[in-house]
């Protein structure tokens, strides 16, 4: 696909322009071209992108490809909250999907318009609403452009990774070079040098993790962005994980009558952490320490995990290190919870009786953890 740009403007006599252009030795600003060679025009991609510093005639090219209906900028509703905007006909299960697949797994954030989001937050509804959209051919410019760059770079390779379930083709346009090894995209053109390169030849950075035991002292900083409201768990271990030292991830896990089985729960990784990989990782890994009796009681004891996040409980159905022992649609008896805090408050273990927990509509899944050897054994 050979693309020519040739635009043109007023060149304009004033003071300053005629002044600008004595002092700068510049015959006129009134045109401008570009020309770029780029073959794919097969159909064997699925994510190319366009980079170069500002004014390079990245978003020119853009607009060339498949002409101005491919640029991605979708309008967002004032009145809607972003979980009802994104495909409105589709499945329920399908958005939460893309909005977890992009790192937006804020669940309080689904709720609020597109409007009162974060640059970040903004940025990553933008990319679930394009994978859940899926269209066949689409241009999206000034990718990453409005958010740090530890954002912009797990948010690539989310991105990256939930698009290549889909089977539409996509050109980002942008100006840093930085997400470049977090997307590993099919082809790269470089408005800068001219150079088209294609080929996945790129391979992800590694992530270096490390994960601490310690107690409730790190809860205050991930307790915002947990879905749910909830007091701590009794008797817990907690575990953090850190990345070049930053707090990322935190997990709880306790113990179930008799010693036969672990629990863990309070499951939350930072927002601009989410979409990496992050979650998953360190939830085996404390999960695979539990099973080989490296915690506190020196018990192997397997683990079982509940949640109500559809992206997490999708997550954990695809790793085979997992199995679904679980799925209740709603909460317990509500008046046998109430019978529990006012025994317990008898017993003088609680101080506040409560109207009891349960009576609501929440589909919790449980999983428990295999290990490695269900891997190897499949």
């Amino acid at each position: 696909m050979k693309i020519d740009v040739r635009h043109r403007c007023d060149d304009f006599a004033s003071y300053r322009a005629a002044r600008v252009r004595s002092l700068f030795n510049v015959e006129s600003g009134a045109n401008f071209t570009l020309a770029a060679d780029l073959p794919i025009d097969d159909a064997g991609w699925q994510i190319g992108v366009i980079v170069g510093p500002s004014g390079s005639g990245k978003t020119s090219l853009g607009r060339s490809l498949w002409g101005e209906g491919a640029l991605y900028a979708p309008a967002w509703p004032q009145d809607a909250p972003i979980i009802d905007a994104i495909a409105p006909e589709g499945r329920f299960d399908d958005v939460a999907a893309a909005l977890s697949s992009v790192g937006l797994g804020s669940v309080p954030a689904w709720l609020r318009p597109c409007a009162v989001l974060s640059n970040g937050e903004r940025f990553r509804a933008n990319l679930a609403r394009l994978i859940a959209e899926a269209p066949a051919r689409a241009v999206l410019d000034e990718f990453s452009s409005v958010v740090d760059r530890q954002i912009a770079r797990v948010g690539a390779g989310a991105f990256a990774k939930a698009w290549r379930r889909t089977s539409g083709q996509v050109v980002l346009l942008s100006c840093h070079y930085d997400i470049l090894d977090w997307l590993a995209p099919d082809w790269v053109f470089d408005t800068a040098t001219g150079q088209f390169d294609r080929g996945r030849l790129r391979c992800r950075p590694r992530l270096a993790m490390h994960i601490h035991q310690t107690d409730w002292r790190y809860w205050p900083l991930f307790e915002p962005h947990h879905y749910l409201k909830l007091p701590r768990m009794i008797a817990a271990t907690c575990y953090v994980a850190t990345i070049d030292g930053e707090p990322v991830a935190h997990l709880a896990v306790s113990t179930r009558p008799g010693l036969a089985e672990a629990r863990a729960c309070r499951l939350v990784v930072m927002p601009e952490w989410q979409g990496a990989g992050v979650g998953m990782r360190f939830l085996n890994a404390v999960c695979d320490a539990w099973r080989r009796g490296q915690n506190r009681h020196g018990k192997p004891m397997p683990t079982l995990f509940h949640t109500s996040h559809p992206g997490l409980a999708a997550a954990l159905r695809r790793d085979p290190k997992w199995t679904q022992v679980s799925a209740a649609l709603h909460g317990d008896n509500k008046a046998r919870g109430a019978r529990s805090l006012q025994q317990s408050a008898q017993r003088g273990r609680q101080c506040v009786v409560g109207t009891g927990y349960g009576g609501h509509f929440r589909a919790v899944q449980g999983f428990r953890y295999l290990g490695e050897e269900a891997v190897c054994g499949s």
